[in-house]
């Protein structure tokens, strides 16, 4: 028998100020995180890294990622493979929704 916790309802999840202009919505299972991200326009995420994998999906919007130098507009329908470690930063362009999936876990989202 599944357990009843693994069906969630995005809508009902708490949206987490994680940087001014931009909230998120988390979703954690025992070895990955995925998160749903709604920026305003012209929000900046600062450079950072961290030891997770992370696939960024584009859901709605203009979304301005640069990965270890590298800048690329991504629109909706466009992914990016982040590898672990890897220097990246961003900037929504527009209002915009991204979906982030993290190996191993982030425990500093939960």
């Amino acid at each position: 028998m599944r357990d009843s916790r693994a069906i969630l309802k995005l809508a009902e999840l708490e949206g987490k100020g994680i940087i001014p202009g931009a909230k998120a919505r988390f979703v954690h299972s025992q070895n990955m995180t995925l998160a749903y991200w709604e920026f305003e326009a012209e929000v900046s995420l600062p450079d950072h890294s961290h030891p997770h994998e992370q696939i960024t999906h584009i859901l709605e919007g203009v979304f301005e990622l640069t990965i270890e130098g590298q800048t690329h507009r991504l629109e909706a329908g466009m992914v990016a493979v982040i590898p672990p470690n890897a220097r990246h930063s961003g900037k929504s362009i527009t209002q915009c929704r991204l979906a982030d999936v993290f190996y191993p876990v982030r425990e500093d989202f939960r």
